[in-house]
């Protein structure tokens, strides 16, 4: 027969065993959530910005006469009874749907406005130097210089990869008008874009992008 206080001895070994491996257990985590390495960022979202030659589908709640399927004219508006003509281009659908809100309001006082691009037309970038295939691309969803160049067949002879540029248009404004178009120069290093590492400069394009390949 077993002495009790053999027992009890017994018992405190097996909780100090218990809490012995529950400790090197809670170590083993915690160094293992050290090493691992942090997530990843998510990239940013993107968001389409309306241009010239969209195609627009624009809804009031419950009134058809100021519902309209129209393009953006080439100055970048659109024109709506009511409000003749309203800037369009540059804006997302949400923001150019809160300044319709806001313009109606006196004609329509909380209106329920949805405003959907029907038509991808404006989102145009140019390739052109010493790659396979030159060319203006009508592209319709979001593309990288390597998309692109991929899209051109890649490099032709000669082609220098560690200088090409990419134009990107920018508006020239003076008094509160845009009188005018710059051009602000990007450079883009292949070699460098598709080493361990380098993902984070391939860019990505915006309309009217010319990338030009030396």
């Amino acid at each position: 027969m077993t002495h009790p206080s053999a027992r009890r001895v017994g018992a405190v070994r097996r909780q100090l065993w218990l809490v012995g491996a529950c400790s090197a257990l809670l170590a083993s985590a915690a160094r293992a959530e050290q090493a691992a390495p942090a997530p990843a960022p998510e990239p940013d979202g993107y968001e389409y910005r309306i241009g010239p030659e969209d195609v627009l589908q624009i809804a009031v709640w419950q009134n058809a006469e100021l519902s309209r399927v129209l393009p953006v004219r080439p100055d970048g508006k659109i024109s709506l009874p009511l409000l003749n003509d309203v800037q369009a281009a540059g804006l997302t659908p949400m923001q150019l749907r809160d300044a319709l809100k806001e313009k109606l309001a006196q004609y329509v006082p909380a209106a329920e406005i949805s405003v959907i691009v029907g038509e991808v037309q404006s989102f145009n970038v140019s390739l052109i130097g010493k790659v396979q295939h030159a060319n203006r691309f009508k592209l319709k969803s979001p593309t990288t210089v390597l998309d692109l160049l991929a899209l051109a067949g890649g490099f032709a002879e000669f082609a220098d990869p560690d200088r090409i540029v990419i134009l990107r248009p920018e508006p020239v404004i003076a008094q509160g008008r845009r009188t005018g178009q710059a051009y602000k120069r990007i450079p883009f290093n292949y070699k460098k874009v598709i080493s361990a590492g380098g993902e984070g400069e391939n860019i990505l394009l915006q309309p009217g992008d010319i990338v030009v390949v030396p």
